[in-house]
């Protein structure tokens, strides 16, 4: 990887106030089409504000959203059955160029990376979590066994959305609290996904002979923390974002992206469990900052005396198309966020 090249003269340098303005689409469009990230979740922002502010007339709109969030992450899940085709071409072409040594390169990164998750979640969000609300952090994951089985199967903590938020309310965190908390932490709590761009970037940034200094590499972690922000829960988002952080921060690192992508498929594991524990954490952390949490029902289900009822999740529809509500549980719902809003203030 040390003799990898490119070539400087095509990067233009930008100042922090041309980064920044850069964030701005054209139009409202524009950042659907364009190559930057930020663009997106710039434009996110806007629209989930004004959705709120809007009322019971955003409603329709958001059922509408919905939809086409599942229609995208159902045309991903089609894409991505061909990814593993495009990984044994990155990894044969890298390996076939640099030798064995590229791989164990490759198994160093993936080793280091697990490391570093396991020592976020059981030292940095086990010892909060105890610190806060008294809960062992083993006893948590014990608890959510189904959903760690069910994320690493699928690759991706958006599977157990659904889940993770049913299993939140039984252990006890009121129903305002992880209806805000839960959904909001998928797009803006992606622990795993800010130390995987950070370590992969610092590798790819090693690898092509332009290695970071220390100043670099804070303003990286800064920078990768905040563009994990918006990066989607699904199979293949983190490469998506980490492509699109570096073409921000170091556009001359991005050709060095090719080479993780044979071992990202492997990673994306350790991204997605860590992500679904920190979600998990945080509900429970704010629930007991909130006062909306009740401690003895918390007990009751970690210990085994209350467990999980599978029958109170919902069925599966067997991938057809979700019913719209009638107008009236549109404005039930919109109370409802308006009253989980207020509990939270």
């Amino acid at each position: 990887m040390s003799s990898a090249t490119y070539d400087a003269s095509t990067v233009e340098a930008k100042s922090t106030t041309e980064f920044l303005m850069g964030i701005i689409p054209t139009t409202f469009f524009s950042a659907f089409t364009g190559e930057s990230v930020l663009q997106v979740l710039f434009i996110a922002l806007l629209v989930g504000f004004a959705l709120q502010k809007m009322g019971p007339k955003g409603a329709p709109i958001m059922v509408a959203v919905k939809n086409l969030q599942a229609l995208a992450f159902r045309i991903l899940g089609m894409i991505l059955w061909l990814a593993p085709i495009g990984a044994f071409g990155a990894i044969a072409a890298v390996v076939g160029k640099t030798g064995f040594a590229a791989i164990v390169s490759l198994g160093i990164l993936m080793v280091a990376f697990y490391i570093t998750c396991a020592v976020f979640i059981f030292a940095v969000l086990g010892s909060l979590l105890y610190a806060v609300t008294r809960v062992n952090i083993l006893s948590l994951m014990k608890y959510l066994g189904r959903e760690y089985l069910l994320i690493v199967g699928t690759s991706s903590s958006e599977s157990a959305l659904p889940r993770l938020i049913a299993e939140m309310e039984h252990l006890g965190v009121s129903k305002p609290v992880v209806g805000i908390t839960v959904p909001t932490g998928y797009s803006f709590n992606l622990d795993g996904t800010a130390i995987y761009l950070t370590m992969a970037s610092l590798f790819i940034a090693s690898g092509m002979g332009v290695p970071m200094s220390i100043p670099e590499q804070i303003g990286l972690l800064v920078f990768m923390v905040i563009a994990s922000k918006g990066a989607a829960g699904v199979t293949g988002a983190g490469l998506a974002t980490l492509a699109g952080g570096l073409q921000a921060f170091r556009p001359d690192l991005v050709n060095g992206v090719g080479v993780i992508v044979g071992i990202d498929r492997f990673m994306s594991e350790g991204r997605a469990v860590t992500n679904f524990t920190g979600n998990a954490v945080a509900t429970l952390l704010i629930g007991t900052w909130t006062r909306q949490i009740d401690r003895e029902q918390v007990q009751a289900v970690l210990s085994g005396r209350a467990p999980f009822d599978e029958a109170t999740l919902a069925g599966d529809d067997h991938g057809g198309l979700p019913e719209a509500p009638a107008p009236e549980q549109e404005q039930a719902a919109v109370r409802e966020l308006h009253e989980a809003g207020r509990a939270l203030r």
